[in-house]
C-alpha cells in the first residue's frame, strides 16, 4: 500500500487526532497519511506537526484558516495526485469511521472500482449511538438525493471512501465549489455521470466519543439547494448520468 494515502481533515480534532492515526497504522501500515488542518484554535496543526515529526509516512498540510470540508479535501486531493499515489482514502479525524475497512475497501480499488464508499446504508451497514431523529434525517437526505439526482449509491453523503487517483483525475475538482455533506454528494454523482464504477461497502458508524460534531444548519441548507437545482437542471437540459 505504499502508494496508498490516507487523507484526515482536521478542524479541532486534537484529542481525537492520535487515536486516529494508531488505528490507521494498524490497518494499513504501509499506506502515507496526510493530516489537513485549517489553523484549528486548539492545537491540532502542532499536535499533528508532531506526530509527523515522529512518523516519517505522515504529513501534514497546514492551511491558513477555516474553509469548508470540501477546499480541504480538494487541497489533499492536489497534494496526492501531485505526488503519484494511486489509491487515495478520506476517513473522519473523529473516530466515527473505522479504519479496520480500509483494507477490503482498498481491495475494491485494486479489483477495478473507481470509488468505493464505505456506507452505513447497504446490507450490513450500521450506525450506532445516533437517536433515531438524526438517522431518519439522514436516510432522507440520501433518499432525497438520490431521488433527484438520480443516482444508484444508496449513502452519496458518506465521507468514508477509497479513490483510484485516476477517477480524481477525471472529475474536473476546479470546478467543485460544494461543502461538507454537500461536497461527498457531488463528487460521488460525477463519478456516477462519468460512468465510473462505483461502489459500496459495509460499514458501522459511530457516534464520535470526544469533541463537538461540525454539523449545522447551513450544510443541510447547502446541500438541499444545490441538490436541488442538479436535479432540475437534468431535468430542463434531459442529461442524465450514464448507466
Amino acid at each position: 500500500m505504499d502508494k496508498t494515502l490516507i487523507i484526515v481533515p482536521t478542524y479541532n480534532e486534537r484529542y481525537s487526532l492520535e487515536p486516529l492515526i494508531s488505528r490507521v497504522r494498524r490497518a494499513v501500515p504501509d499506506a502515507q497519511i496526510l493530516i489537513v488542518d485549517d489553523n484549528s484554535p486548539d492545537g491540532t496543526g502542532a499536535h499533528a506537526a508532531e506526530l509527523a515529526a515522529a512518523d516519517p509516512s505522515i504529513s501534514v498540510l497546514h492551511r491558513a484558516a477555516k474553509d469548508g470540508l470540501g477546499r480541504a479535501y480538494l487541497a489533499g486531493f492536489e497534494y496526492a495526485l501531485a505526488s503519484d499515489y494511486v489509491y487515495i482514502a478520506q476517513i473522519d479525524a473523529d473516530g466515527s469511521h473505522d479504519p479496520a475497512a480500509l483494507p477490503d475497501m482498498l481491495n475494491l480499488a485494486e479489483q477495478g472500482a473507481d470509488l468505493v464508499i464505505g456506507s452505513r446504508w447497504v446490507a450490513g451497514g450500521a450506525v450506532e449511538d445516533w437517536p433515531w431523529l438524526r438517522q431518519a434525517i439522514s436516510r432522507g437526505g440520501n433518499v432525497f438525493a438520490r431521488v433527484l439526482l438520480r443516482s444508484h449509491v444508496r449513502d452519496i453523503t458518506a465521507g468514508f471512501r477509497v479513490f483510484r487517483a485516476s477517477t480524481l483525475g477525471s472529475l474536473e475538482l476546479s470546478s467543485v465549489a460544494s461543502q461538507g455533506y454537500c461536497f461527498q454528494i457531488e463528487i460521488a454523482w460525477r463519478s456516477e455521470r462519468n460512468g465510473l464504477d462505483v461502489r459500496e461497502y459495509p460499514i458501522t458508524f459511530r457516534e464520535r466519543s470526544t469533541g463537538r460534531s461540525k454539523m449545522h444548519l447551513g450544510i443541510v441548507i447547502e446541500a438541499f439547494w444545490r441538490v436541488t437545482a442538479w436535479g432540475l437542471g437534468m431535468r430542463l437540459r434531459g442529461a442524465w448520468p450514464q448507466r
